[in-house]
């Protein structure tokens, strides 16, 4: 999966020794979506992956991630894992921009000229039974 997003905060790096003895690093990422409802998203990168991706406060980029969830003392915890990323392309941020018409050379029709000026007028020959609303 992906998402398209601006950079607004670098959270710092963690670590320590794992259950098997084993040295991890976790860094993490807040990214805000476009649109009328921004929404923010905090990805995550675990060991050599951290290295693979440099991002820069501020800049926009296409985030590839993973999602999963796992249970524990039953209750469910969600992380989202980024595994690659690429600067986004200049206009992204704009995902909603109103299309450019298409021309077909063809003058537009006016659709309440001529016999259609009233869309709510009687069609001939059809007797109106008035309102017949109940209010």
């Amino acid at each position: 999966m992906e998402f398209t997003a601006r950079l607004i905060m670098e959270l710092p790096e963690q670590g320590g020794v794992s259950a098997r003895g084993n040295n991890w690093r976790k860094k993490s990422w807040v990214f805000e979506t476009f649109g009328q409802y921004p929404r923010k998203i905090k990805v995550d990168a675990m060991n050599a992956t951290i290295d693979n991706l440099n991002f820069e406060v501020g800049k926009t980029y296409t985030v590839s991630f993973d999602i999963d969830s796992r249970e524990f003392n039953e209750r469910w915890y969600t992380d989202i894992r980024a595994y690659a990323a690429r600067e986004a392309q200049p206009g992204a941020d704009q995902p909603f921009a109103q299309p450019q018409p298409v021309s077909t050379g063809a003058p537009a029709a006016d659709p309440f000229s001529g016999a259609n000026a009233d869309p709510f007028a009687t069609t001939p020959g059809v007797k109106d039974e008035g309102d017949d609303l109940p209010f």
